[in-house]
């Protein structure tokens, strides 16, 4: 079994337009000019993607500070994420890889084919929409939300000094 090649750093994001609801569709190039943090992952409804997407909308204040869209992407259809962002409160869009099933999965090396998922990948792409940071996750590991925070801090200049190791689980209490 060939492990998913994604797509790295200093490579032009493939644009795309997906679903976003019913009657909606979001293209990856209507947002330009701000950090978009693409996050593909297996399935709506499992445990870790369920914890993994939760986590991510904790931490949309510090996403926000940033100037950071998070969006979410996998092969379940429209209605799927639809229930799934109203349970879990989500304020963030998901966008459906559904048809043709995982093609923006395909495009960015993070589609697993033997299961016909998504992989669990991150993506931080700048303002113009080239990858600044990437990274393959184990299909059971949340990969938590330091790498994406560390690739925001150094887009965005204010590198902070050395911090917790500590994986980010659940918002900081107290902010400097």
């Amino acid at each position: 079994m060939a492990e998913s090649q994604i797509l790295s750093p200093g490579t032009t994001a493939p644009d795309f337009t997906l679903r976003s609801a019913p009657d909606k569709r979001l293209s990856l190039s209507e947002l330009r000019g701000n950090p978009v943090v693409l996050a593909f992952y297996p399935a709506d409804w499992s445990p870790v993607c369920g914890d993994q997407m939760a986590l991510y909308n904790e931490m949309h204040e510090e996403f926000a500070e940033f100037g950071a869209q998070v969006v979410g992407i996998s092969v379940d259809g429209v209605w799927c994420h639809a229930a799934f962002a109203k349970d879990r409160k989500l304020r963030f869009p998901l966008l459906s890889d559904f048809e043709p099933k995982g093609a923006i999965s395909r495009a960015y090396g993070a589609y697993r084919a033997e299961d016909g998922v998504s992989e669990r990948a991150l993506f931080v792409l700048d303002g113009e929409g080239v990858i600044r940071w990437s990274y393959l996750s184990p299909p059971g590991v949340n990969p938590g939300a330091d790498g994406i925070f560390k690739a925001l801090e150094s887009l965005s200049g204010r590198e902070q000094p050395a911090r917790s190791e500590a994986p980010r689980l659940s918002p900081p209490e107290t902010r400097p």
